[in-house]
């Protein structure tokens, strides 16, 4: 199908792209990558009618290290990260999920921010956020101000982000030395988005798994921590039977998503399984 007629404006900072949104308000909707927008848009279901492309911003595109934490601005591709020795050496989780998303186009154009602010339920980015204790980093009219990735999904394709904000940056702070992280996914074979994805990233020491951090996507309606998963296993060993029975708690108090892809009765196995195979690789 053909989308409606539109506007197009292509903002060359970010001050530019909040000009633009002041100026056309409700109208206004950011194109980063387009690999959500655009398939909307042709169906209709979305009709904007201005466009403000900022994918060519190159302020919102770098990976980079400051202080103790990772930077990794809202402008960065999947490919990006996905082949990013930076980021792979401060949480491999970071270039593991890059890497199963979507194929080689997608991974080309589709960006971080973009994803986060779209927040599919299946989408890879959300869980791995979570897990990774990041901060996102919004910028409005009236300044700037951070959104604590457990805080920022809110439900189905809802997220902390105000209409008149732009996600700028995502902002992970350093982990506690011995962690290693991990992020699984049972994918649908055509799209790549995950029936379930677990991301894990854990301390270890002495044998001792002395800090979980752990969240799902494709499960329910918006990513979540597995926080009962993360208390099964904390301050235990860290051996295959703990970590089979801490996987077992999986999915716990949560309503899971149905659809022709996966009952909820099954998303909720493949949580289990999941959880025990990405805590397994983190573990080593």
């Amino acid at each position: 199908m053909i989308p409606n007629n539109f506007e197009y404006h292509r903002a060359t900072s970010v001050d530019d792209a909040l000009a633009l949104m002041a100026k056309h308000g409700m109208e206004a909707k950011l194109l980063a990558g387009g690999h959500s927008l655009l398939p909307a848009m042709k169906l209709r279901l979305n009709q904007p009618g201005v466009l403000i492309d900022i994918g060519r911003i190159g302020e919102l595109r770098y990976i980079k290290k400051e202080g103790n934490s990772l930077l990794i601005g809202a402008g960065a591709t999947h490919d990006d990260i996905a082949n990013s020795d930076v980021a792979r050496n401060f949480l491999s989780m970071l270039s593991e999920a890059a890497d199963l998303i979507g194929d080689v186009q997608v991974r080309n154009k589709g960006t971080l921010g973009g994803s986060l602010a779209h927040a599919d339920p299946a989408a890879d980015w959300p869980a791995v956020m979570i897990a990774a204790n990041a901060q996102i980093e919004l910028q409005g009219p009236n300044g700037s101000r951070s959104v604590a990735a457990d805080d920022f999904f809110t439900g189905f394709y809802m997220t902390a982000l105000e209409d008149d904000e732009i996600i700028t940056a995502v902002r992970i702070p350093a982990p506690p030395k011995g962690t290693k992280s991990s992020y699984q996914k049972f994918m649908q074979p055509a799209s790549r988005f995950a029936i379930v994805g677990c991301a894990v990233a854990l301390t270890i020491d002495g044998g001792v798994c002395q800090k979980v951090s752990m969240a799902f996507t494709g499960l329910s309606d918006a990513a979540f921590r597995a926080s009962n998963v993360e208390a099964a296993l904390t301050g235990k060993q860290a051996t295959e039977k703990n970590i089979a029975d801490a996987a077992q708690a999986a999915g716990e108090g949560v309503t899971p998503m149905g659809d022709h892809f996966a009952s909820g009765e099954y998303r909720l196995h493949l949580a289990r399984v999941y959880a025990r195979r990405a805590l397994t690789a983190a573990a080593g």
